[in-house]
């Protein structure tokens, strides 16, 4: 049978969705459907074969979705077991997306929806006897404020910690204990997170920093030498995909927790990249200033006007966007991508492109939007092999 690819796909993506994959469940269910890694993974998981795929989201059914006989939109709240209760029945595989995702929501609402969504997906699936739960998770559940460079996920910060940067981090913490610590014969479950996902769709990280160097107030911290890992949308889901194959009897994947990078198609090999020189090409792929061209700011100062912003918003109950401390970690990675990074962030370039009306139609100072075979960085581009 011909693959049936999401119409939304370029020409890279669809290469990549037409090659044989093994086969996924009959009848899937993804939380968070509607968002931007749950649309994407309810797409590849028709695109491999699925009859049937559930969408579930308390959003309705997005402008873009792919309009397939085989994909169920359903709209529902995480925070209402009986919606939930709706939405797995008869499944083989809950991947559960869903979540209170940035910084600024009242605290309520992600110990609800992260929390006690957790526990409703989980009751859930044991009442209508689903056998395998895939969550994704945050690599943040582990950051402790200091850097974590090159370590495996076994020598990361054990859950729970005693103390979180950010409540979204210690309700999807909490989130990931009541899923991977139900994990039994009757529920096979396994944490999966990525770092820093971008791609097409993408609302939060990649919008809120372009937007923010195109009003020229972007500052690099510090040196500018920040490592961080990053991760393709197609690729995260492709993770989150091979995490419900490693749900088996006798699997050492039960109940635990993985991170997916896009590995060592970073520019260094050791599965890297530099924050802030990423930042800077993206920007200047779309016709912005350079960002490592602008004054930095230094680090110390920045960190007390932060410590500072927490006070007076704690003081006031509301949340300032200064106090909002983000650090970048190297994390350390799965070697399963099946898109080339500079692949992923030609396409998401060209995404963006079209909905920002003053940008030019071509980058004519790295062809960033071009489907050149080598990228703008002068790296060889071939497709990665499984």
């Amino acid at each position: 049978m011909a693959c049936t690819t999401a119409p939304a796909l370029t020409a890279l993506q669809r290469r990549a969705a037409e090659r044989s994959y093994p086969p996924v469940p009959a009848h899937c269910v993804v939380t968070g459907g509607s968002g931007f890694v749950g649309q994407r993974l309810v797409e590849m998981l028709v695109e491999r074969g699925a009859q049937r795929v559930v969408s579930f989201d308390i959003l309705p059914q997005p402008p873009s979705a792919w309009q397939d006989s085989r994909i169920v939109y359903m709209q529902g709240d995480l925070r209402r077991r009986t919606d939930v209760d709706r939405a797995v029945a008869g499944a083989d595989c809950v991947w559960h997306v869903g979540a209170a995702v940035g910084p600024f929501h009242p605290s309520e609402l992600y110990e609800e929806v992260n929390v006690g969504g957790c526990r409703h997906v989980v009751e859930a699936c044991l009442a209508a006897g689903v056998g395998k739960l895939v969550m994704s998770s945050s690599p943040s559940t582990r950051f402790d404020g200091s850097d974590i460079d090159g370590k495996t996920e076994l020598e990361l910060p054990k859950l729970p910690q005693k103390s979180y940067l950010q409540e979204y981090a210690e309700t999807k913490a909490k989130g990931e204990l009541v899923i991977t610590q139900a994990c039994c014969e009757k529920l096979l479950t396994v944490a999966i997170a990525p770092h820093q996902v971008y791609g097409p769709r993408d609302t939060l990280w990649t919008p809120n920093i372009m937007e923010t160097a195109a009003t020229g107030k972007l500052r690099v911290f510090g040196n500018g030498r920040n490592r961080a890992c990053f991760t393709y949308v197609d690729n995260y889901c492709h993770g989150l995909i091979l995490g419900e194959r490693a749900l088996k009897e006798g699997s050492p994947a039960l109940g635990g927790f993985y991170i997916c990078t896009d590995a060592d198609t970073h520019p260094h090999s050791e599965g890297y990249a530099y924050l802030w020189e990423e930042v800077d090409r993206f920007a200047v792929g779309l016709g912005l200033p350079s960002v490592l061209q602008s004054a930095h700011a230094v680090q110390f100062l920045m960190y007390f006007l932060a410590y500072i912003c927490n006070v007076v918003g704690f003081c006031l109950g509301r949340k300032l966007c200064l106090a909002m401390l983000r650090n970048f970690v190297d994390s350390c990675r799965v070697r399963i991508g099946k898109m080339h990074r500079a692949r992923g962030e030609r396409r998401s370039c060209r995404w963006w492109y079209r909905g920002l009306h003053y940008l030019r139609a071509v980058c004519a100072a790295c062809n960033l939007c071009l489907d050149a075979q080598v990228c703008h960085l002068g790296r060889a581009m071939a497709m990665v092999q499984l």
